[in-house]
């Protein structure tokens, strides 16, 4: 006889304490949940100054008091209450909440995994009032100025399997500094204080925004930061992001705030990416520190309750303004202002640059070594006479001088700081605005010595010549204006099974980029045609580098990401060679430009195309004045 089956486990309601424990394994990871959580019911307080105060990283105590409005007496036991909050009633008010506090359940949670003492005295109120989070405690007589001061102790002293999980406490007091850091940010109009310890390790005044950030990133991130201001519509971004040539390897401090609140967001992530792809060097990673700002309806602020992720009403939406937006700001020609200069302080990445000193102190800063493809087609001729004669149409003539790429123009000698030379010279009319000046010489056939108004420029010509024909192939390709060079010869060349393959498969987008392929017998291509910008190039070699491109991708209809990676390809191979020998009309063609490029500062790998050394720091090199 079968035993009967087991009866039905009943269903019963959870109690309370273990409820709140489970919601704070969502909402208290660390010592540094509890203080985002605080620091955030003090904002939303009104707060104008606020103390935060840690032992052991947070994991002994957490105190955080400010000057906000208070809570009232009858109100500080709702206060410790699973969702009870002063700052939602409805369903309308959770869809558009502005708070940056409004689920009502950290304190409770907190309350729940460690002892906490809540203090207030409500603006308007002759008394103070303290409330200990204990079972049927009620609210005492306290002394405390308006405001309230949250106290946490002992985090998860009843939960230890929790506890073992926490970091040294090193580590969680890095955590807690980095939480206040991202609300700082936000809030420049709120003086923050950080002490560890009764050590004093972080005073925020009172401020504007570029205070704050020099505060928090330091003048370095300010001195090579580029600023985004604009709007569409519902929409508003602002902030500062690096210029590509000072971005660090590895993982990079990326700030990105939605109304204010601080996010991880995949939406924001990827349109950053998208907009650096072209001008990032190797794995380097870019500084930011930007501020979106939207209808609150608009996005969802209640997808975790840690409050870090949003979604997007209309995703597609956001990314499109936040792509473009980036993408202005990192696609502005050259000029004096955005100068990359050698002679200011680098941000140091690890060593990745090298490094010259000025007697006396002082640094110079660093350039990114070097890389090896100014040399990697060396057999190849270029397209660069082309564009010059196109842009020379008012380039003014001058003399190259019997020197091959070194035409030398003498000008009166300037004026040194100091009374220390004769009067300055004018600087010649025809480039007294240039950012990039004149050009004087060619150094190893490899860089442009030019002179501007406030020093000396090098320029990479190879790294400067890419990436103008990188935005001019992408331009002519997006308008539909690539035209295409027959070529007198068809250049023959042996093929791949996989090649010939290739350009069967892509037949219409090699005819779309400018190029006409046949085949030329068993195992043979014939090139027949190319654009017209890059006639000059070696075909064989692009046509070989173009159909690598398309093997690796596979691309049938070109996407923006392997579009450009093909243009790219296209842009190395017809750019100007290293140890070419340029007339200096031919160099202040260059320069000129250079200037009238978007994203000018870098080369299409992520190189920088220019840097200044400033007349301030040949003058310490030289000891001029000492």
């Amino acid at each position: 006889m079968s035993p009967a089956p087991p009866a039905p486990p009943r269903i019963r309601a959870l109690p309370d304490l273990l409820v709140s424990q489970i919601a704070a394994g969502e909402v208290v990871e660390r010592p540094a949940s509890v203080l985002k959580e605080l620091l955030e019911n003090s904002l939303d307080a009104g707060s104008a100054v606020i103390e935060a105060h840690l032992e052991e990283g947070g994991t002994k105590r957490i105190r955080v008091g400010d000057d906000g409005c208070g809570i009232e007496r009858d109100d500080l036991v709702l206060a410790l209450t699973r969702h009870a909050t002063s700052k939602i009633r409805s369903l309308a008010d959770l869809e558009g909440v502005a708070s940056m506090g409004f689920r009502g359940e950290a304190l409770a949670s907190v309350a729940s995994v460690a002892r906490v003492t809540l203090t207030s005295r409500a603006r308007g109120s002759q008394y103070a009032w303290r409330l200990r989070g204990e079972a049927g405690a009620e609210p005492e007589p306290a002394a405390r100025m308006a405001g309230t001061m949250v106290e946490v102790r002992d985090l998860y002293y009843n939960t230890p399997a929790r506890r073992k999980f926490l970091k040294s406490e090193g580590t969680e007091f890095g955590h807690c500094a980095e939480t206040l850091k991202r609300i700082a940010l936000a809030h420049c109009q709120v003086a923050f204080t950080l002490s560890h310890n009764d050590r004093a390790v972080l005073q925020l005044p009172r401020s504007g925004q570029r205070q704050r950030l020099r505060a928090i990133l330091s003048d370095d991130f300010l001195r090579h930061a580029r600023p985004v201001e604009t709007a569409a519509g519902p929409l508003r971004l602002s902030g500062f992001i690096i210029d590509p040539t000072w971005a660090r390897e590895g993982k990079a401090v990326q700030y990105a705030f939605v109304n204010g609140r601080f996010v991880r967001d995949r939406v924001i992530a990827h349109a950053l990416r998208e907009a650096y792809r072209d001008v990032l060097h190797g794995s380097r990673q870019p500084t930011v520190c930007l501020f979106l700002s939207i209808d609150p309806a608009r996005v969802d602020v209640n997808v975790h309750p840690a409050k870090t992720e949003v979604r997007f009403h209309d995703a597609q939406a956001v990314h499109q303004f936040l792509f473009h937006a980036l993408q202005r700001a990192l696609a502005a020609p050259v000029s004096m202002e955005s100068a990359p200069r050698a002679d200011a302080p680098a941000v140091s990445d690890g060593g990745s640059h090298r490094r010259f000193a000025l007697p006396g102190g002082g640094d110079p800063g660093s350039m990114p070594p070097r890389q090896g493809n100014l040399d990697v087609h060396e057999g190849a001729t270029d397209a660069y006479l082309e564009f010059v004669r196109q842009a020379m149409t008012d380039a003014p003539s001058r003399d190259a001088g019997n020197t091959p790429g070194f035409a030398p123009t003498v000008f009166p000698a300037r004026e040194t700081r100091g009374g220390r030379g004769p009067e300055a010279a004018a600087f010649p009319p025809e480039h007294a605005g240039a950012p990039l000046g004149y050009a004087l010489a060619q150094l190893h056939g490899v860089y442009i010595l030019a002179q501007n108004t406030r020093g000396l420029v090098l320029v990479d010509m190879h790294a400067a010549h890419e990436r103008i024909v990188y935005e001019r192939l992408k331009t002519a390709l997006d308008t539909q204006q690539i035209t295409r060079q027959a070529l007198l010869i068809p250049v023959v060349f042996s093929a791949s099974p996989l090649e010939i393959a290739t350009v069967e498969e892509h037949a219409g987008t090699l005819s779309e980029l400018g190029f006409e392929f046949s085949g030329a017998g068993p195992g043979q291509l014939a090139l027949r045609a190319v654009p017209a910008p890059l006639a000059d190039s070696d075909p064989a070699s692009l046509a070989r580098a173009l159909l690598a491109e398309l093997e690796e991708h596979g691309v049938s209809q070109l996407v923006a990401a392997h579009r450009n990676a093909l243009l790219a390809t296209m842009a190395c191979h017809g750019s100007v060679r290293a140890h070419r020998q340029l007339t200096q009309p031919e160099m202040d063609a260059l320069l000129r430009q250079l200037e009238a490029t978007e994203r000018a500062d870098q080369c299409n790998h992520g190189r920088p195309t220019w840097t200044e050394l400033s007349m301030d720091a040949l003058d310490r090199l030289f000891l001029r004045g000492r």
